[in-house]
């Protein structure tokens, strides 16, 4: 059975690129940007990861809207869900003395977009999977 990877992102474009990138992999990948449907695949799906954006223009859960950070951090204190690896993808730097987005979000793993080193980001991907 393939591993099934739960992708939240709301960018056309970026949604083509993870269909393109995984679609020579194995794994099963569902892209969504619907909040309340995020958590209903969580309920009903075997996920083995879920990739992240932080900047989430329409995602709304219960007409609430929200960003990935958000997100994750729900999922990872919520104790039937907590043990999926999370891979926070982000424009923003770590930033000293500044918003670390990726502590606060309580992610596993981050990479910044741009994806250029998709050897490494395929790297990253392999190792939450397995984890």
């Amino acid at each position: 059975m393939s591993k099934s990877i739960l992708i939240v992102e709301d960018d056309p474009f970026t949604q083509q690129f993870y269909n393109y990138i995984f679609g020579k992999t194995g794994y099963k990948v569902i892209i969504t940007e619907d909040g309340n449907e995020i958590f209903e695949f969580l309920k009903n799906e075997e996920i083995s990861l879920i990739i992240l954006d932080i900047n989430l223009k329409n995602t709304y859960i219960d007409n609430e809207r929200v960003d990935g950070i958000q997100i994750s951090r729900k999922i990872k204190k919520e104790l039937s869900m907590s043990s999926i690896p999370i891979l926070l993808i982000s424009a923003y730097q770590k930033k000293n003395g500044g918003r670390n987005y990726f502590e606060e979000s309580l992610a596993d793993d981050y990479i910044l977009k741009p994806i250029i080193d998709f050897n490494l980001f395929l790297k990253k991907v392999t190792q939450l999977v397995e984890k």
